[in-house]
């Protein structure tokens, strides 16, 4: 067996401030957004290089302080990117 993606799913509870994390913040960009309706919840796809993330506002996909690990190259560049931002969450040191 050889798995070709691995895509995780996290839980969202407010979509403007996920969006300004994940979006503005992060750097993702939007693969896709998805409601069944006008009034439910977003359901989303952000990807940041070849790493894809699922972010869901439904209850029953994701529970809420989930984790994840990955390796990635240039972790160092990315972060300092990441701490010159004036990012009002930002908790790292």
């Amino acid at each position: 067996m050889n798995f070709t993606q691995i895509t995780p799913i996290f839980r969202i509870f407010d979509e403007v401030r996920a969006r300004e994390f994940y979006l503005d913040f992060l750097e993702f960009e939007l693969e896709f957004e998805h409601r069944f309706a006008e009034n439910m919840p977003l359901y989303m796809g952000v990807r940041l290089g070849n790493f894809i993330l699922h972010l869901s506002e439904h209850s029953g996909d994701a529970t809420p302080c989930a984790a994840i690990y990955l390796e990635m190259n240039g972790l160092r560049e990315y972060y300092a990117r990441l701490a010159a931002k004036d990012y009002k969450y930002w908790l790292c040191t």
